[in-house]
């Protein structure tokens, strides 16, 4: 709840000092504003989830977690999941979409919706194994 005020007023200073509307300056809070999941490690553009025992739905919204703004396309998180997660990834994703409502596909990009940030963080699925 924290982090959703602190975005809100960070998104309101933007509003009222650049003159733009609410929506724009979300966009721009949304653009600087990264959430990080310290379960993910970033090899060069290569995201491991280093938590062997997610389920694939789990994995793929931690992804998705950590790209935020920017997005997974379908290939990319082909690559990234592991090898036995791949044969279903295309239905376990559109469960995530249709299903769950925790990410949303714009035809090229898979996003976590604000509902799927808060199941992450609410199931602290981010967190490392201890």
């Amino acid at each position: 709840m924290v982090v959703s005020v602190l975005d809100w007023v960070l998104a309101e200073f933007i509003r009222l000092y650049h003159n733009v509307s609410a929506d724009v300056a979300q966009s721009l809070v949304d653009e600087i504003v990264t959430r990080v999941a310290p379960v993910v490690q970033d090899f060069n553009g290569f995201l491991k989830v280093l938590k062997p025992n997610l389920a694939t739905s789990d994995h793929c919204i931690v992804l998705l977690y950590q790209r935020g703004t920017k997005g997974v396309t379908f290939k990319e998180m082909e690559s990234w999941v592991r090898p036995s997660m791949r044969a279903n990834l295309g239905r376990t994703l559109a469960n995530l979409v249709e299903r769950k409502d925790f990410a949303h596909f714009d035809g090229q990009r898979y996003y976590v919706t604000r509902l799927g940030i808060r199941e992450v963080e609410s199931r602290h699925l981010v967190e490392p194994m201890v």
